[in-house]
């Protein structure tokens, strides 16, 4: 179960209007008694609220942060409430208030699923056979699989993008984004924005993407680390091509061969995972799609993932974060610079 830390001095949130808040809107919330925060993951933030009765989660943007997309509370709460009728792995959304006067900023409450994350610092502690890996991995890809099944023209989820055009605009999107949070200048990033734009593949009919779809995004059941019963952060969910999704995935997924500093950010090196040919055969079967330009999506994933590390360490630089990990982001972007920069030739 994932353990939360009390809230720091520049955490200003009151129960007290908070609840004041939960009682005009008529909302089925017994009293706050305590809120702490989950101090996992890099983007926005998640709280704790506990009541006499029970748990809920409270996600919220961090301070400076100024992209849209990534950050906006109602869209994610929009995403929860269209999904969760067709895919049981997604919390319950519950609130969404807009008014920036309480926190500083929009938020939203959904139920807490309770159980296990598996995260690069606690996964190896935790000493599980590689059976259970092996197992987790088939869960992993069959469950993205399964998402990527849903319908969104009969779900309405089609209402969440525009699929046309969907990875000329993400590659032209995410480069420019790069370029505006630029603090160093990295060669092999600005090589594989290059290559990005020259070798886009035929787009593959659209389906829901997650868009963040790893092993530190799904919940696992308590007593039982080969059932996902959660999937979690839907911030940058949308339609589109279903292998920019899965080529996320991809770009997350190192194995063991390919160094120890990759290791401290990721658990996919652990005995028992599937490699990531395995991952791609496993997801071709179930799907039925054709993953011949795989190669292009897996790029991409690194170059965005390399992205959204510039776009935090960007923030760190500029002050509006004292978080010693997010300053010690840029030897990270690099290594996925030369990465993404190694597979251009493969």
């Amino acid at each position: 179960m994932e353990k939360t830390v009390p809230l720091s001095d520049k955490e200003n949130i009151s129960i007290e209007l908070l609840n004041n808040l939960l009682s005009k809107q008529s909302i089925n919330i017994a009293p706050i008694a305590s809120i702490t925060r989950f101090p996992g993951g890099y983007s926005n933030l998640t709280y704790c609220i506990t009541t006499a009765e029970k748990q809920y989660v409270l996600r919220t943007p961090p301070p400076g942060a100024h992209i849209k997309s990534a950050h906006d509370m109602g869209r994610e709460f929009k995403v929860l409430s269209l999904l969760k009728p067709h895919f049981n792995k997604v919390p319950t959304p519950i609130f969404f208030c807009e008014d920036e006067l309480l926190l500083g900023a929009p938020f939203y409450i959904m139920e807490k699923i309770e159980g296990n994350i598996l995260r690069a610092h606690n996964a190896p502690k935790l000493n599980l056979t590689p059976a259970i890996y092996e197992t987790l991995s088939k869960k992993l890809i069959d469950t993205l699989s399964s998402l990527h099944a849903i319908d969104i023209n009969s779900t309405g989820l089609n209402q969440l993008g525009k699929p046309e055009g969907y990875v000329t605009r993400q590659v032209e999107g995410w480069i420019k984004r790069y370029y505006t949070a630029e603090t160093d200048t990295i060669e092999s990033m600005n090589a594989t924005a290059q290559w990005l734009k020259s070798f886009q593949p035929i787009e593959q009919a659209p389906t829901l993407l997650h868009n963040d779809f790893k092993y530190d995004n799904v919940i696992l059941e308590e007593n039982n680390f080969t059932e996902i019963v959660g999937v979690l952060d839907w911030e940058m969910a949308t339609v589109g091509d279903p292998l920019m999704d899965f080529g996320a995935m991809l770009a997350y997924w190192f194995e063991p061969s390919e160094g120890d500093v990759f290791k401290n950010y990721n658990l996919t090196w652990l005995p028992g995972n599937y490699k990531r040919k395995q991952l791609i055969d496993r997801y071709a079967k179930n799907t039925g799609r054709d993953l011949g330009d795989i190669h292009f999506y897996y790029v991409f994933g690194l170059f965005k993932n390399a992205v959204i590390a510039q776009q935090i360490y960007h923030r760190w630089k500029q002050g509006n974060s004292s978080d010693a990990r997010f300053g010690a982001l840029l030897p990270m972007i690099q290594l996925l610079g030369a990465k993404a920069e190694q597979e251009l030739n493969n």
